[in-house]
């Protein structure tokens, strides 16, 4: 049966992605934070297909320590390799720029790029054994930035240019990869969200710009947890990348992000501009 790593398997979409393989007759090993999290996880999948593995993808100890368990894990396997690496974990900040401490721009990028691209090098020895596949979870963010979210959909924009380089360089290694591009899903990061807008703090002296902004982001960021759609769909769009008989460069999942994307091609920027300022309402 094939294998697969999932990062990130404790909510949302990677657990999601985590019950859906392992329901297809994949092994899976579930990369978590939370060890009660993570027995939770495998007592629901089927018995023995869902394994539970502590992963904090920004500690290199664990990454290495994850490599090692994956090895182990392809070896005693017939096939011999890690069929699929599923980049999930991350987080999403926002505000204005300019009071953003830049420590909370590096924790962004620790979790969301850095720690995916050190994941993916570790894995790879086992993905070549197996002419494996990877996926990095994007988002329609990683192709429309919008106000306020610039930290999240940087980071997101440079998983596109990540996942659009490996391919070309993985391609001699019969090593695919693909980007999954979802709109508004209704997963526990919006609600994490709503944690760090609740935590923004505007100075004194720039309340006149920006002192709306922290409850117009919580109104956005409640809107979008409750229209988003499940993270089953997500995790189908996966298992789909994942079987294809050559896996897609990229897929829009949604159809907020298809009209986000079209009208982000469409419209001119400055009235793309004014409907994101409409929407956020400042």
């Amino acid at each position: 049966m094939p294998l697969a790593l999932i990062t990130g398997a404790s909510t949302g979409i990677g657990r999601a992605t985590a019950l859906r393989l392992a329901g297809s007759g994949w092994t899976v090993l579930a990369g978590v934070r939370d060890p009660a999290a993570g027995e939770s996880l495998a007592a629901e999948g089927p018995a023995g297909r869902i394994v539970a593995l502590g992963l904090e993808v920004t500690d290199p100890a664990q990454v290495a320590a994850a490599a090692e368990r994956v090895a182990g894990q392809a070896g005693a396997s017939l096939r011999g390799g890690l069929d699929a690496l599923v980049n999930n974990a991350g987080i999403g900040l926002g505000g204005p720029l300019e009071v953003l401490p830049e420590d909370e721009l590096r924790r962004q990028f620790d979790v969301n790029l850095f720690a995916q691209v050190a994941v993916t090098k570790a894995m790879l020895p086992a993905l070549r054994s197996a002419r494996g596949r990877i996926v990095f979870l994007s988002s329609i963010g990683g192709r429309v930035a919008m106000g306020f979210n610039a930290p999240y959909a940087a980071s997101k924009h440079a998983i596109e240019a990540v996942g659009d380089a490996l391919r070309v360089e993985l391609h001699s290694s019969g090593v695919q990869v693909g980007l999954i591009e979802p709109g508004s899903i209704a997963t526990p990061i919006w609600d994490k969200g709503r944690g760090e807008a609740d935590r923004l703090r505007i100075p004194p002296e720039l309340q006149e710009a920006y002192g709306k902004v922290p409850a117009a982001m919580d109104k956005v960021l409640a809107d979008t947890g409750r229209r988003g759609i499940s993270p089953d769909v997500v995790a189908a769009s996966i298992e789909k990348a994942l079987t294809a008989k050559r896996m897609p460069a990229r897929t829009l999942v949604g159809r907020d992000a298809q009209l986000m994307l079209a009208l982000k091609r469409l419209l001119p920027d400055h009235v793309f501009d004014r409907l994101v300022r409409s929407r956020i309402g400042i």
